[in-house]
């Protein structure tokens, strides 16, 4: 089973939590778009809900599947948030925005009464880091900021790059916010909470992608097939 049938058969797996009538957050990247097309399936079939997406790519995607959607000020408290991850460790805490989406994504998930994460075995780690750390950042006093996340990254044993996410063309990847992204090569984050503490202080720092004890539930597909992991 390769890659992208790992991804559908976790998306798969996650419509068994979904629920008539539920007010859902709907996620960002490529296995949160099986996930959509799944849910478009189900609506079509009757399902009702409401969706709000993480981003304008997943809002697109839903209204061509004809998923209601709304937005998280007309509809604030949600029941259930399903996303994808980049990392995930045995407590369930998942390092973010690879899609670049990262603050929404945060936003809707506090916002959700519970949060399951979805993904292929890949994404599943002993200790976070190995994927780069994305920070959303403001575009003001940029370069300040990234050497600031720099400076944390030493402070906590890292010597990788921390670089400005560029998009496709090499200018700098613009958020849905208006933000920028730098992405932090950790290798091993062995006290996640504070980075994610020394992180907030910087004033530049709009988010970061450390989501930590957020998720209740992630489900994971490997060639074994799919398996539901839990908080310990």
């Amino acid at each position: 089973m390769g890659s992208d049938d790992m991804k559908a058969a976790a998306a798969r797996a996650a419509m068994d939590h979904v629920e008539n009538g539920m007010r859902l957050g709907i996620g960002t990247g490529s296995t949160a778009e099986k996930f959509v097309a799944f849910l478009a399936e189900a609506v079509g079939q009757g399902l009702e809900i409401i969706g709000v997406p993480t981003s304008e790519r997943t809002a697109r995607l839903c209204l061509e599947g004809g998923i209601r959607l709304e937005s998280l000020d007309d509809v604030p408290e949600l029941d259930l948030a399903i996303d994808g991850a980049d990392e995930i460790d045995p407590a369930i805490n998942l390092i973010k925005g690879g899609g670049g989406a990262l603050l929404r994504e945060k936003i809707v998930a506090h916002a959700a009464a519970r949060m399951i994460v979805i993904a292929d075995d890949s994404k599943c780690v002993e200790a976070l880091g190995r994927f780069p750390l994305p920070v959303e950042i403001n575009g003001f006093g940029a370069e300040a900021t990234r050497r600031a996340i720099e400076a944390v990254a030493r402070d906590h044993g890292a010597s990788g790059e921390v670089a400005l996410r560029t998009a496709s063309r090499g200018e700098p990847l613009i958020t849905d916010g208006g933000h920028l992204i730098v992405d932090a090569s950790f290798g091993h984050i062995s006290d996640p909470q504070a980075v994610a503490c020394a992180l907030n202080a910087i004033p530049g720092v709009v988010e970061h992608g450390l989501f930590l004890s957020m998720a209740s539930r992630a489900i994971v597909a490997g060639e074994a097939g799919v398996r539901e992991l839990t908080v310990p």
